[in-house]
Order: C-alpha cells, then sequence, then structure tokens
C-alpha cells in the first residue's frame, strides 16, 4: 500500500479464507523486484531513498536498506553474480547517476546481505531502470 508504508502478503492457498499479512517497511513504496532466487522482494521507497527487503517465505521484512543515491527507481532491478560479492540486485536513481548494487545472499555471503556493496557512476543525472543482458 504505497503511501501507508505498508506491505500486504496475501495467501491465496485457501481462496475461501484469504490469510492477509501486513509488513510494516517505509512511506511511498513504489516498485521493486525478486532476487534472483524468488524468495526475496526489494521494493524501492524513492521519496526515502530506502529500498526495503521482504522475505517472501516467512512473510516478514529482513532489512530496509539506504539506497546511496537520490531516488532509487529499480523497475524489477537486475540480478547477476558480481565475482567478489557474490549474488546482486541492482537499481539505478532518478536523481542522480548513482547504480547501487546490494548483496542478496544471507546464507553464502552473510556478511554483504543487505547492503549496499558497490556503488557505480552511471551516465547523466538519473536513469528509470537497470537490466542485464541474457546469455
Amino acid at each position: 500500500v504505497k503511501e501507508t508504508g505498508h506491505i500486504l502478503m496475501v495467501n491465496y492457498e485457501d481462496i475461501k479464507n484469504l490469510k492477509v499479512t501486513a509488513i510494516e517497511a517505509e512511506r511511498f513504496l513504489h516498485d521493486g523486484g525478486f532476487d534472483s532466487t524468488g524468495r526475496y522482494f526489494l521494493v524501492a521507497a524513492n521519496a526515502r531513498n530506502k529500498l526495503a527487503v521482504v522475505d517472501t517465505k516467512e512473510d516478514k521484512l529482513v532489512a530496509l536498506i539506504d539506497s546511496e543515491g537520490n531516488k532509487p527507481h529499480p523497475g524489477r532491478g537486475a540480478n547477476f553474480v558480481h565475482p567478489e560479492f557474490g549474488p546482486v540486485w541492482v537499481t539505478s536513481h532518478l536523481g542522480d547517476e548513482v547504480i547501487s548494487l546490494i548483496g542478496t545472499d544471507p546464507e553464502k555471503h552473510p556478511q554483504q546481505a543487505w547492503k549496499v556493496v558497490q556503488t557505480l557512476e552511471g551516465q547523466g543525472g538519473g536513469s528509470l531502470f537497470v537490466k542485464t543482458h541474457p546469455k
């Protein structure tokens, strides 16, 4: 629920008895996408320069990250394996040229998980989306 900063997780297993879990995150949620495993959903609260990470298996907020840029705008984000930091999820920013790489592997790379592990300088004054090239 974008303006309230709440994420609603809806379990559709029993369509007549929906289970709805409200997760408090950060206000002005905008867009986001899943990490490479499909378990964690990362969503931008771009008016606050934050990223909320939700564990969709446990239905809970696992991190609220400072994006280290101005107005994160991931679209669905981009996933790839960084040679040093392992699996990462990437967002660009509308308000500046910062591209943030967030570590997404709490099991094999716990020291990098749910942190900005690297920032890159993009071209120009901002960017809408980041994508990876298919193999």
